[in-house]
Order: C-alpha cells, then sequence, then structure tokens
C-alpha cells in the first residue's frame, strides 16, 4: 500500500514537473523571438534583398531567400552554444558582455531610429548590386543577407548577454535549456524566410515609408533595451564590489 502511493505520488511530481518545464519552454521561446526579432529586423532585410536581387529571376531570389534563412540558424545556433565557451576563453565577465553589448545594440538602435539614408539607398547596396550585376550567377545569402544583415553583431550581442542571464538565474531543466536555442533560432529564421519569400508583396503592402516607419519604432526599442542592459551591468558591478550600502547612504 505504501508502495503504491509512493510510486503516484512520485508520478504525479513528474507529471507536474513535465508540465512546468513545457511551460518554461515556451516562455524562453516566446521571449527569445520577442527580443531577437527587433534586432534581426527582417524589414531591413527585404528591402536589402530586393535591392541587390534585381538582375536575378524569382526561382533564384528564392533560392537566396531559403539559403541565406538557413545561414542565420546556423549562425545563431552557434553563437547560443559557443558564445559562453569564448567569453570563458577571453575572461569576458557578463557584466563587461552586458555593457558591451548594450553599446553595441545602441549603436545599431541610434542607426534605424536616425537613418542616414534608406536601406534601398545605401552605398553598400549600391556597390553590392553593382557588382553582382557583373556576374550571371551570385550568391548573396550568407553576405549580406545573413550576416550583417540579419544575425549581425547587435543579434550577437543579443544572444550571448539573454543567455548568460538565463544562466545565472537558474532553475531551468538543462533539456529545456538546450532545447530553446533550436525552437527560437528556427522560428526566426522561418520569420526571415517567410518575409524575404513575400518580399514583392511585403515592399508593395507596407511601401518605402512603411517600412521606414517600422524600422524607427524597432529602433527605438533596441535603444531601451540597450539602456537597461547597461543599466543591469553597472548594477551588478556595483553589487560586486559592495558599493550598494554607500549608494544608499549618498
Amino acid at each position: 500500500m505504501y508502495d503504491e502511493v509512493s510510486e503516484q505520488a512520485c508520478s504525479l511530481f513528474s507529471g507536474k514537473r513535465m508540465l512546468q518545464d513545457i511551460l518554461d519552454l515556451f516562455k524562453l521561446t516566446v521571449l527569445g523571438v520577442t527580443v531577437i526579432l527587433p534586432l534581426a529586423n527582417p524589414l531591413t532585410t527585404v528591402a536589402l534583398l530586393l535591392g541587390i536581387s534585381g538582375h536575378m529571376t524569382p526561382d533564384e531570389r528564392n533560392e537566396q531567400s531559403l539559403k541565406a534563412s538557413i545561414y542565420v540558424c546556423v549562425i545563431m545556433l552557434v553563437t547560443f552554444y559557443a558564445g559562453q565557451i569564448v567569453m570563458k576563453l577571453f575572461g569576458i565577465s557578463i557584466q563587461g558582455l552586458r555593457i558591451a553589448g548594450g553599446m553595441i545594440v545602441a549603436v545599431i538602435g541610434f542607426r534605424m531610429l536616425f537613418p542616414s539614408q534608406s536601406p534601398q539607398e545605401s552605398t553598400e547596396a549600391e556597390l553590392k548590386s553593382a557588382e553582382l550585376n557583373h556576374r550571371k550567377k551570385s550568391d548573396i545569402a550568407f553576405v549580406p543577407l545573413a550576416m550583417p544583415s540579419t544575425a549581425g553583431p547587435g543579434t550577437m550581442a543579443m544572444i550571448i548577454t539573454s543567455t548568460s542571464a538565463v544562466t545565472a538565474e537558474g532553475g531551468i531543466a538543462t533539456w529545456v535549456y538546450l532545447l530553446a536555442p533550436i525552437t527560437i533560432s528556427v522560428i526566426v529564421s522561418a520569420i526571415v524566410w517567410g518575409c524575404m519569400r513575400s518580399s514583392n508583396w511585403i515592399m508593395r503592402l507596407f511601401g518605402n515609408s512603411g517600412i521606414d516607419a517600422i524600422s524607427r519604432v524597432m529602433g527605438f526599442l533596441l535603444i531601451c533595451m540597450a539602456v537597461q542592459f547597461a543599466i543591469n551591468g553597472i548594477l551588478e558591478i556595483v553589487g560586486l564590489f559592495g558599493l550598494k550600502p554607500m549608494m544608499g547612504q549618498l
């Protein structure tokens, strides 16, 4: 009788634990996609794709879109799993990473909020287009679509910073921590692929002014996140050196 009750209790506990783990996976996935998408900014990638693929056929453009989304997924996964190793190898602290990542994200946010020129008129797009027009077939999937347009330094800094923050908090099952990056990367890459695949339709729907407005809003959100990153890093440094009581007295 006692053994049966114990087995039922263990089974119930395991079921609740599994449900909590699935809920944690869902929360991490939603949070990760929400944080990374403004940095990835698929609409800007769409504008860049249309600006440098005018010589391509629709089939070639779709092929480049698929390859670029795969590259984005691979870059994000490598950053997710190897970012912590790189930090330890070079002796980079979480606090320093958060402040540096915040600065990088802030620069990108300011450029999106106050662009000097539109993506279609950018010098990089013009030079790339001129270069590619001299070749019958060209590969623009990795550079510039996947990197730096989508999975650039800001995206990488955000991934490493967020991953270190989740690791520091703890309380998450190992399998959830290992599976969440895969689901986040796949979803973000699928969204990027869908946007690039529908590039002509998106441009007709929003127009140049609409994409510019959306990019500016995303830029403002990135600046807010960057400031919060820097604040968190500074507060952790203050707490690390035991200066909180002194600041409270001031």
